[in-house]
Formats: structure tokens, C-alpha cells, sequence
């Protein structure tokens, strides 16, 4: 279970405002349907394995064919628990329009042996449709119930359309699921139970951060979203300072949420909005770091590190000659060196005075996934209701695409 501590300064916070933002997400409780994914999903995830599972087992890569919130949050699930589940298969990412990586990912997979998930909430997405016309041609794919293709989107979109003309298999995106909180629903539980994945412990965290947020037991998210908003002028940058590769793509999917979501104008026409970056520890304190210590004092940061690794891979008690430097770590091992940084790099950046919060995972497991992704999405949705805006669209994404149709016609 992951640990929360906040460095920032809460005294000042308005009680008012915590039960504002609270009686807010009990309201949008009735209409907003990834509070319900975890508890939902366990049905799915039974439904897949039944339907699908004895059907594809000749298959070893799950090729997903989808981009931004139909593809972010896989990622970061199948990164998180990759060394925990070796016997996984194998997912490659067909996202974007970029014809080196297209090339690329396309020659890493046997045809034969490749299952394709399609997902696209709105059943339209540009990219997504056109990397599979292009999958479609590049394999000679007999589409006519083909059994190597499955489709997630939404039940009346054109995709769903297509998907039954075809008569191919298919799962739905509750119409009230947001494609960037879409994760724990069909876009993410069908891939990932199929890849062998324990989707059924994700969900289960999920749940348990859900109901002890709604018991009033995890007032710390509410505390933050309320600084973070009112702190927005001041502190209009957020940094997730992650001290793990294995955290990378989940920052991703954390600044698609909280971008995506909060980036808005408000209900005074006002433009409002908190800016997420995600950084990697130790590897960006070469980079980041003296701007968040000596630059402008515009930031929050929120360090994030694991207390305990899988693998305890030691340093060598090993002395080089003209390298005796760094012997003071000889005999330790990388986690703890890794963690050292980690609250060396925290109490630097508090002394610069930035405000800085704490995320701890006392391991890397099914549980703590699902808990971290349900904080993020409860803590997306209270920073959304305090800045007044409506947290589940995206209007000037919609503008791009209406943009890009015109360049082609």
C-alpha cells in the first residue's frame, strides 16, 4: 500500500473548501462512471476469460492498436508489472502516426501469432483507424469474423459499426467512462487479462482506495487538490519526480490526466489550468533539477520512489584506483542508494523552498497499481471541480481535429 506524506503548507487550507470538493465528487458520484470501474470490471474481467482466453492462447503478442487514453494507462499497468509477471505476453503499442515507429513495431510481430485490440472510445480516432487500414493491408487480414481482432469503443460508434458488420469480437466503453479515465474499463482489463496480467488485484486497490476515500480516510488528496488550486497562480507547474524506471510510463499516463483534464476555461470564461511534467530519478537530476532548485519558484513537486525492490542487486564492495570517490556506497544495495537520492534530492528541494509532497510504495504490486491509479483520477476530478471547470472534456483537442480534417480536403 502506497504511503502519503505533504511538505506543503495546509494550515491555512478552508475546511469549506475540503467538503466543497467532496460533496462535489459524491455528486458527480451518480454521472461520472470510472468511480464504478473497479466493482464493474471484475465481471469483465471473468467475461474475457471465458469468451476469449481459450480461444487466443496460440497467440503470444497482443498487438494494441490505440492512442492517448487507449493506450497511456495499458502502458503504464504493463510497465509497472512486467517483472512481477514474467510470464506475461508480449504488448506492442501501435499509437502514433509516425511511419518509423509504424515500420518498426510492424516487424517485431508474427502475424500468425498476433492478437490486434482496437480502441478507440469516440470510433473515430484519425490515427488509430489509419494505422489499422494499414495493418489491415500489410497482413492481408480476411476480416469476415476473424478471430485475431478485437474492438473496444464506445456501443454506438462507427467502429462498433464496423466491428459487427465484420461480426468481429468486441467490448464497450461505458458512454459515461472519459477516454483519459478510461483505464480500469474494457480499454485496459481486455488486453491486459489477455497478455495474462492479474487485472482482478488492480481492481481490487482500486476499490479499496475508493472506499477509503469515500469514508473520509484519505483526506491527504483533498488537501492537495485544495492547495494545488489555490496555489494554481503561483505554483502553475506540477512536477511527478519518480525514482524508478519502471514509473516512466505511468507518468505519462498522469500527465494525460491531469493535462487533458485540467487544462480548461473555466465558468467565467476564465483560462485556468495546472501543468504536469514527469521526471525520472536519479537520471534527471542531470537535467531537471537546477531549474527546480535555482529557477523561478513556480512548482510543486511530487516525489515518488519504492521502498522495497523485487530484485536487491548490491554494489560491489569494490575499490578502483583514481574511482575511490564514490566507495562510501560500496556494500549497499542499488534500492537503497536509489532511495537516498531520492530524500537527498527531496530536502534540497525543500530547503530551495518549493513545496513538495511524498509518495511511497512499499512495493511494486496488483494492489498498489490500483490504488495509485484510482488516487490519480480522484485527485484529477477534486482539482476539476475547485477550478470550476468541466474535468471530462477536451474542447481544444476537438479544434485540432476539426483543423487537421480541413488540411486534407
Amino acid at each position: 500500500m502506497p504511503s502519503f506524506k505533504g511538505y506543503f503548507e495546509i494550515k491555512n487550507l478552508d475546511p469549506f473548501t475540503l467538503e466543497k470538493a467532496y460533496e462535489a465528487l459524491k455528486y458527480e458520484h451518480g454521472t461520472i462512471g470510472y468511480y464504478d470501474l473497479p466493482s464493474l470490471s471484475s465481471t469483465l474481467c471473468a467475461d474475457v476469460k471465458m469468451s476469449l482466453l481459450n480461444s487466443t492462447v496460440f497467440f503470444d503478442t497482443i498487438a494494441v492498436v490505440g492512442i492517448g487514453g487507449s493506450s497511456l494507462g495499458i502502458k503504464a499497468i504493463d510497465r509497472l508489472l512486467q517483472a512481477s509477471t514474467p510470464h506475461a505476453k508480449k504488448i506492442v503499442y501501435f499509437e502514433n502516426s509516425d511511419p518509423i515507429s509504424i515500420a518498426h513495431e510492424s516487424s517485431r510481430i508474427e502475424f500468425a501469432k498476433t492478437l490486434f485490440v482496437v480502441i478507440s472510445k469516440s470510433g473515430g480516432t484519425v490515427e488509430t483507424l489509419s494505422i489499422f487500414k494499414y495493418l489491415i493491408a500489410k497482413f492481408e487480414i480476411d476480416l469476415q469474423d476473424s478471430k485475431q481482432i478485437v474492438v473496444i469503443s464506445d456501443e454506438e460508434s462507427v467502429l462498433s459499426q464496423f466491428a459487427d458488420h465484420y461480426r468481429l469480437k468486441r467490448f464497450v466503453i461505458p458512454s459515461n467512462v472519459g477516454g483519459r479515465f478510461s483505464v480500469l474499463s474494457a480499454v485496459g482489463v481486455v488486453p491486459l487479462v489477455l497478455a495474462g496480467f492479474n487485472v482482478e488485484g488492480v481492481l481490487d486497490g482500486a476499490k479499496n482506495f475508493g472506499e477509503k476515500f469515500w469514508a473520509r480516510k484519505e483526506e491527504h488528496l483533498l488537501q492537495k487538490a485544495a492547495f494545488c488550486v489555490a496555489n494554481a497562480s503561483k505554483f502553475p507547474v506540477n512536477v511527478l519526480f519518480s525514482y524508478s524506471d519502471t514509473f516512466e510510463e505511468f507518468g505519462k499516463w498522469v500527465v494525460q490526466l491531469w493535462g487533458e483534464s485540467l487544462g480548461k476555461r473555466n465558468a467565467r470564461g476564465e483560462r485556468v489550468g495546472l501543468t504536469p511534467i514527469s521526471l525520472i530519478g536519479s537520471v534527471d537530476q542531470h537535467s531537471f533539477l537546477q531549474l527546480i532548485i535555482e529557477g523561478p519558484l513556480n512548482k510543486t513537486v511530487t516525489f515518488m520512489n519504492i521502498e522495497h525492490s523485487r530484485d536487491e542487486l548490491m554494489i560491489p564492495s569494490l575499490s578502483l584506483p583514481f574511482l575511490e570517490k564514490s566507495d562510501f556506497v560500496n556494500g549497499e544495495s542499488f534500492n537503497t542508494l536509489i532511495n537516498a537520492q531520492c530524500q537527498a534530492t527531496m530536502q534540497s528541494v525543500l530547503q530551495s523552498g518549493v513545496s513538495v509532497d511524498e509518495i511511497t510504495w512499499a512495493c511494486i504490486d496488483e494492489s498498489s497499481v490500483g490504488e495509485m491509479i484510482m488516487y490519480y483520477e480522484l485527485l484529477t476530478s477534486a482539482a476539476g471541480v475547485l477550478l470550476e471547470i468541466n474535468t471530462y472534456d477536451q474542447p481544444g483537442v476537438e479544434l485540432g481535429k476539426q483543423i487537421l480534417q480541413g488540411y486534407f480536403k
